[in-house]
């Protein structure tokens, strides 16, 4: 779409289309938003507005580290090479120098909490591909040599809790690398296929029943493979599973090998042990405010039970009192995130369930009760915990889309209601707005803010916002933009970036949209009205707060007078004016303050 014509769509709606790039000098004058919260330290975690990011896609701070590990460096040798800045599956040289160039960026944002996918040491390439994304560990006590050294991890942090902003890292316990290999499907010396991958699972997995029949893999280490691993104790076979490839089910999706990465023992007390001390290690060298946890479904319930509270626990020592984790999930069903939340003692999850069922009341045009039918199972999350603090729904992690299933403006694209970029507009900056002021966490995935929407899931949404030269990249056409991402796409002036600052102020300014327990006050079998409210009582410390939330998923005006509240309330803002007081526009929603 050329630039008359966006700009056409936006005025139809009644936004400016501004596009003017933002010049390192305007970057100086950003304003500091997070200065205005209160200190990280003791900020709780329902205070946060996140923004996940890769940091390989995001910004070349430093050149010099592009390739990876220097070519002198035997040790680090596998950590070395992968970028091709074409590949949407390389290095594209995103650095944590250039996050930390773009700190005022996300700050201006509202962002108070960055939360990094993986950033340890790597194995450079694997089956064709990179380790860009940083899922595939090697060494759990150094910084990948491709996003920069630890010592660069340390000023990013640094820098970040100057401006008051957390840090979360992205860590792993179910694998590693793929160091091990089979002699039944790769030969004696490890290096080759012996089986006929095209019939399913390159290693088909082989169950605890088939073992106790005798069936079994021939584990082994190709030749110069043998010390990879660090710590050492990695490198010893007996601490894997090596029961061949997971297919997603049953026994499989716990004890079997993800895509054909080294699925470790979780079972085994060694292993909870050595992972408790390489993640109290990384939380003594680095003082990072918090974990997200990936592929927390595929480790057993029991480690959890170990793992969270002996590092929740350590954080404390090292005078992190609000140390927080979060883990992945992947499943729509609230009853089985919440046992994560409840029994496995993980103080949070990503929900998952929420994005669900937001993207069938926004995308598919189900009925708004398919958000009040989710929110009914919010007890399913309420405990009582001895040594990490108590679970409740509020603190769930909101999200519209991610890295694994791609962004929410690609559902919208791809959607048989055809939408206009126009309705992609308006239903992306809703989805967003569910996002921040329904109860949970919000996280603002990156890109997103600049209209990012991508040709599908992992690979095809994990854009550069840097120049990018990937094609199957730079021929989308970003909503709410004339540009491409071969531009470089860090404009303050764009609709969703703006909007995003004003959801982070409007969340950061009433503390019942972070805090306040909600209730549904209305919802219908078709798209419409959806109303929520979020009531704080009061405190010896604070006045209680109510506040009536309601959203309208369809695309005509919506009467109010089916809410009985808000004729006793106080309009404090709404993203769309109309000039009826009684009624909310098309896709839009607004904020009233209740007696």
């Amino acid at each position: 779409m050329n630039f008359i014509s966006k700009c056409s769509v936006l005025a139809a709606i009644g936004l400016a289309c501004v596009t003017s790039p933002l010049s390192q000098a305007s970057e100086a004058k950003l304003t500091a938003k997070a200065a205005t919260l209160a200190p990280y330290q003791q900020r709780d975690f329902q205070d946060e507005v996140f923004y996940f990011v890769l940091p390989d896609r995001f910004y070349n701070g430093d050149t010099s580290n592009d390739l990876g590990a220097a070519a002198n460096d035997k040790k680090r040798a596998v950590s070395r090479g992968g970028f091709d800045k074409s590949h949407k599956g390389m290095y594209h040289g995103g650095d944590l120098a250039g996050l930390t160039d773009k700190l005022a960026y996300l700050d201006n944002m509202g962002v108070s909490a960055i939360w990094l996918t993986p950033v340890l040491r790597n194995r450079a390439m694997q089956a064709g591909t990179s380790g860009y994304h940083g899922y595939w560990i090697l060494d759990f006590t150094e910084i990948d040599p491709h996003l920069g050294s630890n010592a660069e991890l340390k000023n990013f942090i640094d820098q970040a809790h100057k401006r008051n902003i957390k840090v979360f890292f992205d860590i792993i316990t179910n694998h590693t690398a793929d160091v091990i290999k089979y002699k039944e499907c790769h030969g004696e010396d490890g290096l080759g296929w012996i089986v006929d991958v095209s019939e399913g699972n390159d290693c088909p997995f082989i169950s605890m029943a088939q073992l106790a029949q005798g069936k079994h893999y021939s584990p082994l280490i190709p030749k110069g493979d043998e010390a990879l691993k660090s710590p050492a104790w990695l490198n010893d076979m007996d601490v894997y599973h090596n029961q061949g490839d997971s297919f997603w089910r049953g026994e499989s999706a716990v004890r079997g090998d993800f895509a054909g990465l080294d699925d470790l023992y979780t079972q085994k007390a060694s292993v909870v042990n050595g992972m408790v001390d390489i993640y109290k290690d990384i939380i003594d060298e680095f003082k990072p405010d918090g974990f997200r946890i990936d592929t927390v479904k595929h480790v057993n319930i029991e480690f959890w039970q170990q793992f969270s509270p002996a590092l929740i626990t350590h954080a404390k020592t090292q005078g992190i009192d609000n140390f927080f984790m979060f883990g992945e999930v992947y499943s729509f069903e609230p009853e089985l995130l919440s046992r994560f939340t409840t029994e496995a003692k993980i103080p949070s999850v990503l929900d998952f369930a929420f994005q669900g069922a937001m993207t069938k009341a926004l995308v598919e045009q189900q009925g708004t009760d398919v958000l009040a039918q989710l929110f009914a199972k919010d007890h399913f999350y309420q405990t009582e915990h001895k040594f990490i603090r108590n679970t409740n729904a509020n603190q769930l992690v909101n999200f519209t889309g991610n890295h694994d299933m791609g962004r929410f403006a690609y559902a919208l694209k791809q959607s048989p209601h055809h939408y206009s970029e126009e309705a992609q507009i308006q239903r992306n900056l809703l989805a967003h707005a569910m996002m921040f002021f329904s109860r949970g966490v919000p996280v603002i995935y990156y890109g997103d803010e600049q209209g990012f929407v991508g040709d599908g899931g992992d690979q095809a949404s994990r854009q550069d916002m840097m120049p990018s030269f990937v094609a199957s990249y730079n021929d989308d056409d970003l909503l709410a933009t004339s540009k491409s991402t071969a531009d470089d796409n860090f404009d303050t002036n764009h609709l969703f970036y703006q909007s995003f600052a004003k959801f982070a102020q409007l969340y950061q300014q009433y503390p019942a949209l972070r805090f306040g327990e909600q209730t549904v006050v209305y919802s219908q079998d078709k798209a419409g009205v959806f109303a929520i409210s979020r009531q704080m009582k009061a405190t010896s410390e604070s006045k209680g707060q109510n506040l009536l939330i309601v959203f309208n998923t369809a695309i005509n005006a919506q009467q109010l007078n089916v809410l009985t509240a808000k004729a006793e309330g106080t309009l404090l803002y709404r993203s769309v004016n109309t000039d009826n007081a009684d009624e909310i526009a098309p896709l839009s929603f607004a904020i009233y303050q209740l007696k």
